[in-house]
């Protein structure tokens, strides 16, 4: 069972992301860092949907070291979050409209995530 301080911080880094969105449509010439910031924060909503970020971390990098091609759905999704926050963050140039895409994507995703395990609907 969640506590309500990780259940709190999930939903609060869900609105941060959701709000980094907003701020990306708003100002294109600062997109791609903004979409960036969203993806993170929408993969520390799930993190603390989970447990403690810095041990879903190190769990995350000793999987992928050990076991990249894990057969747990979970640890999969994780492994797979992480590498495309990894991936858009050493990317020398995006497409924004693209990465807008993505980033919307991946913060409906982790919602969908954070509600099934806090068994609560986003309330923004």
């Amino acid at each position: 069972m969640m506590d309500q301080y990780r259940k709190g911080w999930a939903f609060r880094y869900l609105r941060e992301a959701k709000a980094e969105l907003e701020a990306a449509q708003k100002m294109p010439d600062m997109a791609p860092n903004l979409l960036l910031e969203a993806i993170r924060k929408a993969r520390n909503a799930v993190y603390y949907s989970l447990g403690e970020p810095a041990f879903i971390e190190v769990l995350i990098r000793e999987e992928l070291v050990k076991n990249p091609q894990t057969n747990d759905s979970v640890l999969k999704f994780l492994i797979e979050f992480e590498s495309i926050v990894e991936v858009l963050s050493h990317a020398e140039e995006v497409n924004s409209a693209v990465l807008m895409k993505q980033a919307d994507t991946l913060v409906n995703i982790a919602t969908e995530y954070v509600e099934t395990l806090t068994q609560e609907k986003y309330q923004p």
